[in-house]
């Protein structure tokens, strides 16, 4: 859907601006003229046409800049992320067992989530620089600098209506948005993978067998009685092979024992 965003955004743009030249001889003048634009921004192949102000002469221009290169580059990569993304929810849906075969599903998954995330991010950013030079090169201000009659000060040239770029402003929001996406899905991708479950070194049944040898020796014992003493058998005497009593605790529960 934010791909779908992208690049409609942009691929179905057109837009237009107009000028008005109004000249010392009101005859020669021509107060609407409309300059029409639209992707792939190949400017320099738009043509208009202007008065000179000298009799009824007029001079054909063009715009200036060929800004194609970017702005195609980020609708083609909109579009290859629509089908993946089409293709992986088939996928995922309905192949889940082949998916997840030998691992090679999340694997490339993985390798393809990693190699759009960046992609989203170069024509992002190039696309963003390329609007800026089409803002600059559409300005009404600089296409009359273009024309001879307004070099002229006997002559009065204005600007009549700017283009708007609010729908190509959108196409580089949603051209970030979809890297965040992007890059954000590069953990869950990978969990997928296997390779985060694989790189615990101490699952929680290991620790439970250490712990469980532990209170099988004679640390955790109830050496200690539930009043504290020294009271339970074998803990710390022994008897003898002479039926006498061999102490190893400390001297309180050693007279104690002398005295029975």
């Amino acid at each position: 859907l934010f791909a779908i965003f992208a690049f409609a955004t942009c691929g179905g743009y057109s837009g237009g601006l107009r000028l008005s030249v109004d000249c010392a001889n009101k005859s020669e003048s021509d107060l609407s003229i409309d300059i029409a634009f639209a992707y792939p921004f190949r400017l320099h192949q738009v043509n208009f046409d202007a008065p000179t102000c000298e009799g009824k002469r007029r001079e054909k221009l063009s715009l200036i800049g060929d800004f194609s290169s970017s702005a195609e580059f980020f609708v083609t990569i909109a579009v290859f992320a629509f089908l993946y993304s089409l293709a992986a929810t088939v996928v995922y849906i309905f192949f889940q067992n082949k998916y997840r075969e030998n691992n090679r599903g999340p694997l490339i998954d993985f390798i393809v989530t990693v190699v759009f995330s960046f992609l989203w991010l170069v024509s992002s950013s190039a696309w963003a620089k390329g609007l800026s030079d089409v803002k600059i090169a559409t300005d009404p201000e600089e296409v009359l600098l273009l024309m001879s009659a307004c070099k002229q000060q006997s002559n009065k040239c204005l600007p009549v209506r700017s283009p708007v770029m609010s729908s190509l402003n959108t196409s580089v929001v949603f051209g970030f948005l979809n890297f965040i996406l992007w890059a954000g899905n590069i953990w869950f991708v990978f969990k997928e993978t296997g390779w985060h479950s694989s790189g615990q070194r101490h699952p929680p049944d290991t620790m439970e067998k250490q712990s469980s040898s532990y209170n099988q020796g004679g640390y955790n014992q109830d050496s200690y009685g539930p009043t504290g003493g020294y009271n339970q058998p074998g803990s710390y005497g022994q008897v003898g092979e002479y039926g006498q009593s061999q102490s190893y605790g400390q001297s309180g529960p050693t007279s104690f024992a002398n005295q029975i």
